[in-house]
């Protein structure tokens, strides 16, 4: 008996290698998109926690935290500050996730009742597009 061994052909590794590469082309941008959405996502549900936060210091002192206390006022009561009930949140004060910090300023642009949260996105800057687009306290 003539036993024949049959092996793929350059072609065919070739056709194989092309079909996978059409694949991965049409693929990896899904689901990288998918993981920008997610950070997105992220980031507006930790705008919303931490704004919840910052509503319930204000019912309790009677004042939104300065600028100057930022959002650490959520943790650490402020000097001179009546009426602090926190620690505010049941985890540190997140970073965004893109690792940077989130921009909070008060007063907002309504006044002395507002408050300006904000992430800057993947570019850690205001403005942008796409993944370096500003998220805010409103974005939700």
């Amino acid at each position: 008996m003539n036993k024949r061994r049959r092996a793929f052909t350059l072609i065919e590794l070739i056709v194989v290698i092309i079909i996978l590469g059409i694949l991965a082309a049409l693929i990896i941008p899904r689901v990288f998109s998918r993981s920008s959405e997610a950070k997105r996502a992220k980031a507006a549900s930790d705008i919303a926690t931490l704004s919840n936060a910052l509503q319930q210091f204000r019912v309790d002192t009677d004042r939104f935290p300065t600028t100057e206390e930022g959002l650490n006022a959520l943790e650490n009561p402020p000097a001179n500050i009546k009426n602090w009930k926190g620690p505010y949140l049941t985890r540190q004060i997140p970073l965004d996730p893109w690792e940077h910090e989130y921009h909070y300023e008060y007063p907002g642009a309504q006044g002395d009742d507002s408050f300006l949260l904000i992430c800057y996105g993947s570019d850690g800057a205001p403005g942008g597009t796409g993944d370096a687009e500003d998220i805010s306290e409103g974005d939700q």
